[in-house]
């Protein structure tokens, strides 16, 4: 089993194995020794994210002359305290923390994103891994995860008033609710601590859309600014149309206008327009300003129409091939398409002035020939509505005939855009 070390804090004492957790609350307070003897104590543990997210760099420690710094470099072991290597005198004064992490502050009783879990948690307290086989002369510590259930509120309110035994016998009673640390998004307000710290939301990028929304409807207005702020603009668009409009509104209201415009750009064109029409006109140009012309010329088209309206609720992105196009055309189409995966389940077909003509279904497509002519191919009866319909005749219309997307034309029949099923979800959603 190898040999055992003998860590004590104030109050209690905790043997470690050469590899074995412990807590970040029996290391806080713990017995510092530097070669002449009793040095100070623990007050911080700390990690640079910039060279190692997971190790623990160093320990600040409450010395007679001040802070100090103790790289954990020199420290030989954990065995009755902390044993440094070095003399107190050499640690560093601790004049400033910049570039580093402070389990304590920085992590204790603050909210974290469990991407795992897709959901925001509170820390109770931090799993250290201490690990001292591969060289036993310099051990290594490492953050394990983070404790967000009962048992690390208890061990916190606990330690040092209930006797040792009593309270390892209690803590063994309580179910562990911990989250490794690879699963953790840490939330860091301050831009210029987020880029020092290299705290970034890469785990939280890699969510589905709705879960990414369901955990920033969680946090607060700054931490929900300071998620934007560091997911791709591509991900902070497909998660910002999932949030509720009220909420949608007060993210892009806090970022500057350039973010803003970056993110809008990647919206469907109807969900832009939206949101853009819920903000102040003044913001509202100054984000258009700065959006691609292309971009901007579709969302500017639709902020023209009635929110209530086809028109109103329709996207500029849809697939239409001429009248005469065959299965290889839509195939070769498809391929090139940008736009969202929604629209593309109908392919519509329209003569040489923009005349709606035929819509039809991708699945036909996939069963057919690839010199078949798309026009054969074409649903029935061709399912419309005008600009001006009403939401409640769009509504009816993909009640009626089971439709996943509606053509919308103006009133030369020219197609002009087409609405899904996502957006009558959210139109019945938002009247709810």
């Amino acid at each position: 089993m190898g040999c055992k070390f003998s860590f004590r804090t104030p109050r209690q004492s905790v043997i470690l194995y050469p590899m074995t957790t412990l807590a970040l609350t029996e290391l806080l307070g713990a017995l510092v020794y530097d070669p002449s003897g009793a040095a100070g104590r623990v007050r911080e543990v700390a990690i640079a994210p910039q060279e190692d997210r997971t190790r623990v760099s160093t320990l600040i420690i409450r010395t007679k002359t001040g802070n100090r710094m103790l790289p954990f470099t020199a420290v030989s072991a954990i065995e009755g305290g902390v044993r440094a290597t070095t003399a107190a005198g050499e640690w560093s004064a601790a004049n400033g923390t910049e570039g580093l992490f402070l389990l304590e502050r920085d992590l204790l009783d603050q909210q974290v994103i469990d991407v795992n879990g897709r959901k925001v948690v509170r820390v109770n307290d931090v799993d250290l891994e201490f690990d001292s086989q591969k060289d036993p002369k310099h051990p290594v510590l490492r953050v394990q995860s983070v404790d967000v259930g009962a048992r690390g509120a208890v061990r916190r309110l606990l330690r040092g008033v209930a006797p040792r035994i009593a309270l390892h016998a209690l803590l063994g009673k309580i179910p562990a609710r911990s989250i490794p640390w690879d699963f953790v998004d840490l939330i860091e307000t301050d831009p210029a601590r987020r880029v020092k710290l290299k705290i970034s939301h890469e785990g939280l990028a890699k969510l589905h859309p709705a879960d990414i929304a369901d955990i920033v409807e969680e946090l607060a207005p700054d931490e929900r600014q300071a998620v934007f702020q560091t997911l791709d603009e591509e991900t902070a668009a497909e998660a910002l149309e999932e949030v509720e409009p009220r909420v949608q509104k007060a993210i892009v209201e806090s970022l500057d206008s350039g973010k803003a415009a970056g993110i809008v750009e990647e919206m469907d064109p109807d969900a832009a327009a939206d949101l853009l029409a819920d903000l102040p006109e003044d913001q509202t140009e100054q984000i258009l300003i700065q959006m691609e012309p292309e971009a901007q010329q579709d969302v500017v088209e639709l902020l023209e129409h009635k929110e209530e309206t086809a028109a109103g609720r329709m996207t500029t992105e849809f697939l239409a091939l001429p009248i005469n196009a065959t299965v290889q055309n839509a195939i070769d189409s498809l391929r090139e398409f940008e736009g969202g995966v929604e629209v593309i389940s109908t392919i519509y077909l329209v003569d040489s002035n923009g005349t709606l003509v035929a819509a039809v279904p991708l699945a036909r497509i996939v069963l057919a020939q690839s010199s078949d002519p798309m026009l054969s191919l074409a649903q029935e009866p061709l399912v419309l509505a005008y600009q001006e319909a009403t939401e409640m005749d769009v509504a009816e219309l993909f009640d009626k005939y089971n439709l996943q997307t509606l053509p919308v034309v103006d009133k030369h029949n020219k197609l002009t855009g087409a609405i899904t099923s996502d957006d009558v979800i959210s139109m019945l959603r938002a009247k709810l």
